[in-house]
């Protein structure tokens, strides 16, 4: 893992970067509850935050962030903050590619040290995997793949599950693919995180299993 500079306060929590968190929550409000805050602390600090939701929902990511005090005209005009639709990152091309996701994933953090920003505070909706679409049952093995390229850097990704909408069998691999976790609004280290070489050997048996 990449040596931290510093701490970054999260759900309660003091975190040393860098990290990957699964969030679940049982509504919207619970969500900015515990991420605005998240949010502004890394603006005020100097970072940038990196957020990727559904098109139809950027709208009201933005009102919501301007009510917890964040000019966000401002933030996004000097590159502190950038808002993407999830038809632009996850979802290219009309399916989900693992590999290329992976490869923008490392392109932004990547981009951002470059040009000189502290931290990146990634901040991903992760509903569109509940779409009909080509490739999105690989969401799994892709969180576990995520953990091959985050601790290069030291930059904090947090994704967002809404516990009403995803199965119980989606949410415990989902919980197995985090090095930390944060439920009923409080992080903490993952006691179920399982690597990724381990994981995905487990993975492709169940697969097998099945044919």
């Amino acid at each position: 893992m990449a040596e931290a500079t510093r701490s970054v306060q999260l759900a309660g929590s003091t975190l040393q970067c860098s990290c990957h968190a699964c969030a679940f929550f049982y509504s919207k409000e619970e969500e900015y509850q515990v991420l605005l805050p998240f949010v502004k602390d890394g603006l005020d600090a100097g970072d940038k935050s990196f957020q990727i939701v559904s098109n139809e929902t950027i709208e009201q990511r933005v009102a919501q962030l301007r009510e917890s005090g964040v000019d966000t005209t401002a933030a996004e005009e000097n590159g502190s903050l950038e808002i993407r639709a999830c038809e632009d990152a996850y979802l290219r091309g009309g399916r989900f590619n693992q590999q290329a996701m992976l490869a923008l994933i490392e392109e932004i953090l990547s981009c951002d040290k470059q040009q000189g920003v502290g931290l990146t505070r990634l901040w991903a909706n992760m509903e569109w995997a509940l779409r009909e679409m080509p490739g999105v049952h690989d969401l799994v093995e892709y969180e576990s793949l995520l953990n091959n390229v985050l601790p290069k850097y030291e930059d904090v990704v947090v994704c967002t599950y809404d516990l009403t909408k995803f199965s119980a069998s989606v949410v415990m691999d989902v919980l197995r693919t985090h090095p930390q976790v944060i439920v009923g609004g409080i992080m903490r280290e993952n006691p179920y995180y399982v690597p990724p070489d381990e994981f995905l050997r487990e993975l492709r048996g169940r697969g097998a299993s099945a044919q």
